[in-house]
């Protein structure tokens, strides 16, 4: 009995060690926990102040862009605002303003701002990729037997036009690189410089824009020869830009609030004075554009609307969209249908000259009132492009008249060159040694004849004819700079313009 007791209590005696070990080793787990926990809570506090400071995610971004796109702008949720279209436009317009506002300098992008501009054109021209019409297509069963079926694909305008305004914007965004090497040419802040040159510079025009200054000398033939192939290159991404974003504009309905603007005749938009010209049966755009004042980019965009106003007039009365009987008008469809070629003619000068004027009274009510989320993509996308590339290229001619004005700088302050005096000393010996000979020119030239009849004549011989120069076989050559008075007619004008013709007006 003894024996079993003792052994019992031994028992009890080890169980409450063991129970005690076990609560001590939970108490230590939980201290290691608590302090594990309170390590991870401090890390976290100190990494939150970063990560407010870096800024928004990207899928942060991405939400607040396309949340105000479906809002159309109106952050009140009110259903006040703007259409998906408008929307969409205005995004890509204002993308472009933060990211491209800043480039003054022909150098590279920074490369968070060309990273941010490429990630998110990437999110807004996505919207395309959802934009898709019904196409035939041919299904095969399991038969064998091949059926018609209709399935969808991305819009056609949208699958031609979207890849290449993106090799385009990659393209422009290259030529930008290639500037990262190129040290003979550098800028310098407008307060910096003295008042003669700022006067040199195109300082009443762009005042924002840092001052271009090469060497007392010029560029190198090869850096300049560079810089304007790279200008030539700008022109092709500038011109194909153009195309596509008349193209679109085009395809845009005219909306009836700008119909309702219109006067009733193309004589009362354009006036009597530039009416007479354009509907004269001799017409010469050059003339025409001779007698308006362009000085100005006010004035030039007036006449553009103005010129505008009469194609929209001409083309509804050809067709007879305003309702109104043609039999008692005093102009016929003919002349309608040759005066709107005409203002065509001249719209598509204008446009060619003066390529970075502002959007004319149309093209603003033709991208408030569109509808067609496509169309807003491919106008506002190639719109910017047109920006940036005009842009470049005013920087790169910025760089080029600076080059000319080093030149003719140089030229004017080069010594000028010393006298031939090898060939005045050789007259000179000559002279002397004919003098000393006794011998004279006529002597020379083996010309001989009395003195005597020459002082009786006094009187100067006629001046021979002239002769027309003759080439080797004997044949008379035609002579060189004959001005005529033919005129070239305005169609090979056209032509002409519509090469490489660097932009002269800018804004």
């Amino acid at each position: 009995m003894a024996a079993s007791a003792g052994a019992q209590l031994e028992r009890r005696s080890s169980e409450r060690r063991a129970q005690s070990m076990a609560r001590e080793e939970e108490r230590g787990g939980q201290q290691a926990a608590d302090e594990e926990l309170n390590k991870d809570g401090a890390a976290a506090a100190a990494a939150a102040p970063k990560s407010q400071s870096a800024g928004p995610s990207e899928m942060d971004q991405m939400k607040e862009k396309f949340a105000k796109l479906l809002l159309g702008e109106d952050m009140s949720g009110s259903g006040k605002g703007v259409p998906s279209a408008l929307a969409l436009s205005n995004a890509v317009t204002n993308l472009a303003a933060s990211v491209f506002g800043e480039q003054r300098k022909l150098e590279p992008m920074a490369p968070d701002r060309k990273g941010r501009w490429k990630r998110e054109v990437g999110w807004l021209l996505s919207v395309a990729d959802h934009i898709v019409e019904f196409v035939a297509k041919k299904q095969v069963m399991d038969n064998g037997t091949e059926m018609e079926v209709m399935g969808t694909q991305q819009r056609r305008d949208l699958q031609a036009n979207i890849p290449a305004l993106r090799k385009l914007d990659t393209m422009l965004l290259d030529y930008l690189d290639n500037f990262k090497e190129r040290n003979e040419f550098w800028y310098v802040k407008r307060d910096s410089c003295s008042e003669s040159e700022n006067e040199d510079s195109r300082s009443d025009e762009k005042w924002w824009i840092p001052i271009v200054k090469v060497p007392p000398a010029g560029l190198s033939k090869p850096s300049r020869g560079w810089l304007l192939h790279q200008k030539e290159l700008v022109n092709q991404v500038l011109k194909a830009a153009m195309a596509i974003n008349a193209n679109c504009l085009m395809e845009m309905n005219i909306p009836d609030t700008y119909i309702d603007t219109l006067p009733k005749n193309g004589r009362a938009s354009l006036g009597d004075a530039l009416y007479r010209i354009i509907t004269d049966v001799e017409f010469d755009p050059d003339d025409f554009l001779s007698t308006v004042d362009l000085t100005s980019e006010h004035k030039i965009l007036d006449l553009k609307d103005r010129i505008e106003a009469s194609v929209i007039i001409w083309n509804r009365k050809v067709h007879n969209k305003d309702g109104k009987s043609s039999w008692g008008s005093a102009v016929s469809q003919e002349k309608r249908e040759q005066f709107e070629e005409r203002a065509q003619t001249l719209l598509l000068i204008i446009k060619h000259r003066f390529p970075g004027i502002p959007q004319s009274a149309l093209d603003i009510a033709k991208i408030q009132e569109n509808r067609d989320v496509g169309f807003a993509l491919l106008e506002s996308y190639s719109r910017v492009l047109e920006s940036l590339a005009f842009n470049v290229m005013s920087r790169i001619e910025d760089v080029i008249q600076a080059d000319n004005l080093a030149r003719e700088k140089a030229k004017r302050e080069a010594p000028p060159p010393p006298p031939p005096g090898g060939a005045a000393a050789g007259g000179r010996d000559a002279q002397e040694a004919g003098e000393e000979s006794g011998s004279t020119l006529l002597d020379f030239m083996g010309w001989t004849g009395d003195s005597e009849e020459r002082n009786e004549d006094s009187s100067p011989p006629p001046p021979p004819p002239p002769e027309m120069p003759a080439q080797d076989d004997g044949r008379l050559m035609k002579l060189p700079n004959i001005m005529t008075n033919l005129k070239q007619t305005y169609m090979d004008k056209l032509d002409f313009l519509s090469g490489n013709k660097s932009p002269s007006g800018r804004h």
